[in-house]
């Protein structure tokens, strides 16, 4: 069992999808967590004692620092970092891509992870004790073929991030791995406007999408959770700058 008693999560995008699976099953394996989106989580996760939340908007440039403050201050440490919040965009192909897409796509995604890593990692050393990053990538960081130019290329990119930051601190008990799930029903994929979508781009990327095609539907969060709190706790402790697909073989295509 991946006991998680007396540890400190911080978790974005903590009230919808994986981020509010994982939110729940933390708290249940004994974990405080710290959880940070603009909406507010629902009552029954609110009301658990071990849970405290946070109103942050991650295209402020102050929110990674501020978030990791206001975690030790509400808990005192912070020992692990779920960086699951992202932002899509509408499957839009290169030529379809405007700058501010593209800015806040690799802000939320990419350069958000990296900072609130970056003061993640120095309250983990300040500790002296083990942190566990764990960034949420995609099946869109394995491919190229099911998603947007923005949202594939900061996909792969968090990738590169997790490994470098694996390597660096290996010696310092700090861990990071990624997560690349693939057809699960997240906040995300739900908030996507079909009248908004780049439907010529969409038309390249559909024969990918389905190959995945699910008779029972969208993976339930709670798998890709799970796989979050191993990676999370003690027993992992030799895995460091894993990639890890959760799409039910999808990457082998």
């Amino acid at each position: 069992m991946n006991d998680l008693k007396g540890l400190v999560a911080i978790v974005t995008g903590c009230s919808s999808g994986i981020g509010l699976a994982s939110s729940q099953h933390f708290t249940e394996l004994g974990a405080s967590v710290f959880g940070v989106d603009l909406n507010q989580p629902p009552e029954a996760l609110a009301a658990q004692t071990n849970f405290a939340f946070g109103s942050f908007d991650l295209l402020e440039p102050s929110a990674p620092q501020d978030i990791v403050e206001a975690c030790v201050k509400r808990f005192g440490r912070a020992d692990i970092l779920l960086n699951i919040a992202g932002a899509r965009d509408n499957f839009a192909g290169l030529e379809k891509v405007d700058p501010e897409t593209w800015n806040r796509v690799m802000t939320v995604n990419v350069t958000v992870p990296a900072l609130l890593s970056k003061y993640a990692v120095a309250e983990f050393k300040k500790q002296k004790s083990p942190g566990s990053i764990i960034n949420v990538s995609s099946k869109a960081g394995l491919s190229g073929a099911i998603a947007g130019t923005a949202y594939t290329a900061s996909k792969h990119a968090i990738i590169g991030l997790s490994k470098n930051v694996a390597w660096r601190y290996r010696n310092d008990g700090i861990r990071c791995n990624a997560i690349c799930p693939g057809g699960f029903l997240t906040g995300g994929t739900q908030a996507i406007d079909p009248e908004k979508i780049d439907a010529e781009s969409m038309e390249h990327w559909r024969p990918v999408h389905l190959l995945h095609a699910s008779p029972t539907g969208p993976a339930d969060p709670i798998k890709a959770a799970r796989l979050l709190a191993f990676l999370a706790s003690p027993q992992s402790a030799q895995v460091n700058g894993a990639i890890i697909p959760i799409d039910n073989a999808w990457s082998c295509t």
